[in-house]
């Protein structure tokens, strides 16, 4: 059975939409797996919209959105004060929500002077598009499953990926992208300040070497969406993440066909989509059936 995702008991009435959601997952805890249902964050593509035009598509939690609207707008300098911002509206639909602000002509004019794209944070792999429309969007073509992916193989490169983190040693503040074939020996490492961008590296590094077949990606971050959408775009099979996913990375992963595991560790780790791929030693389904 397909695992679901649901929303979470108590949400609070007033956010515009859920921040947490339940998911049914698989969890390995030593060598016993079990059922059971996990609280997810979730994430929400935001358009900020100025007097009717689109600036910028952010990825964020759905609650406090009048605070993030104004906030960001006088971190970015779109605003010199908040009585600058004469009116403020958010609107839900269905490919996320619409923020729109009606700001001072001056500001306005200035906005569209700069047009600023947001390019280049090492949090957000949505800063700089300008609307909703496609954000969501996952790859047209059929994600190759792979082979079968043993638990060992993930505690393996779980065991080995510190040592292949050279920039992490020698000054930490480095998030890590590796690829392990499916024995999980580690066959290729990129590092990055910033989480996209060591994924968007390896992904490069594959492509150039052209040599990735059966594996799998294992991340020392949280699996966002645009983790998710990345590895699923460069037609890799499989995520591993030391961290937790969020609600749309989960949803995301189960639409493309992705192995999705979290909160991997040397002993246990969370399966939230394609536990149907995880075997034991033997080629054996690992995790228990959903009921």
């Amino acid at each position: 059975m397909k695992p679901q995702i649901r929303p979470a008991a108590q949400v609070d009435p007033d956010d515009v939409l859920p921040t947490t959601v339940l998911a049914d997952v698989h969890r390995l805890s030593g060598e016993f797996w079990s059922t059971a249902s996990d609280e997810l964050i979730e994430e929400v593509p935001v358009a900020l919209v100025y007097n009717g035009i689109s600036h910028a598509v952010m990825l964020a939690s759905p609650s406090d959105l009048e605070d993030f609207a104004l906030g960001f707008s006088l971190s970015e300098g779109i605003l010199a004060r908040p009585g600058e911002l004469y009116d403020i509206e958010v609107k839900p639909g269905c490919d996320g929500i619409s923020i729109e602000m009606e700001i001072a002509s001056e500001r306005f004019v200035g906005l569209k002077d700069r047009r600023r794209q947001l390019t280049g944070r090492t949090g957000c792999g949505l800063c700089g598009v300008e609307s909703l429309a496609g954000v969501t969007a996952m790859p047209d073509k059929t994600l190759h499953a792979g082979e079968p992916l043993t638990v060992a193989a993930i505690h393996e490169a779980l065991r080995q990926l510190p040592h292949w983190q050279a920039m992490r040693e020698r000054c930490g503040s480095a998030h890590a992208a590796a690829w392990a074939d499916a024995a999980g020996n580690i066959r290729c490492v990129r590092e990055d300040v910033g989480r996209h961008n060591a994924l968007d590296k390896l992904v490069g590094a594959l492509a150039r070497s052209g040599d990735a077949g059966d594996g799998f990606v294992l991340v020392t971050s949280r699996a966002s969406y645009e983790m998710v959408q990345k590895t699923a775009s460069a037609g890799l099979p499989a995520l591993v993440a030391v961290s937790a996913p969020t609600a749309l990375a989960v949803r995301q992963a189960q639409a493309a066909g992705l192995l999705l595991v979290g909160f991997a560790r040397a002993h246990g780790m969370v399966v939230y989509a394609g536990a149907e791929r995880i075997v034991d030693a033997g080629g054996v389904l690992a995790p228990p059936t959903l009921m």
